[in-house]
């Protein structure tokens, strides 16, 4: 257990939290390399199917990341994306999923270093937490 490394599958708003991945890369600030970033134009566009696909199919953690509130580019997404999460949340302890496995950070597109922390906590969380147990699953 002590070589596991997370995959972390990030769900990421186009004009803040994508943003600042790219600031966090061209900053050349050092963050694990356990995420897989997918571009959303909004992180209220995120269909809770999405994140429970990225569990199903062996991610050990999902993040969301989006514009703070009141700086939506789509002026409400991202309360709708928070609303969301907090249901799925919900749902996905009923099934055994610990709470930490589904992440919702703000991260405006200026906050290159607030990003590669997240991502470095997010990494530290999940090894604590362990393999998920749907690889356990799909391996067998």
């Amino acid at each position: 257990m002590s070589d596991f490394e997370p995959l972390i599958v990030a769900f990421v708003c186009n004009w803040c939290t994508y943003t600042a991945a790219d600031l966090a890369g061209t900053s050349r600030l050092a963050y694990p390399q356990n995420v897989r970033l997918i571009r959303m134009m909004c992180s209220g566009m995120v269909d809770p199917k999405y994140v429970i696909k990225a569990l199903l199919e062996g991610a050990d953690g999902v993040l969301i990341g989006g514009c703070w509130p009141g700086d939506c580019h789509y002026i409400n997404g991202n309360l709708k994306a928070r609303r969301r999460v907090a249901l799925l949340k919900e749902i996905l302890a009923r099934f055994g999923f610990h709470e930490d496995r589904v992440w919702l950070r703000w991260i405006a597109a200026s906050e290159g270093n607030r990003f590669a922390e997240t991502i470095e906590e997010m990494v530290q969380r999940i090894k604590a937490l362990g393999p998920s147990k749907v690889k356990e699953v799909l391996v067998a």
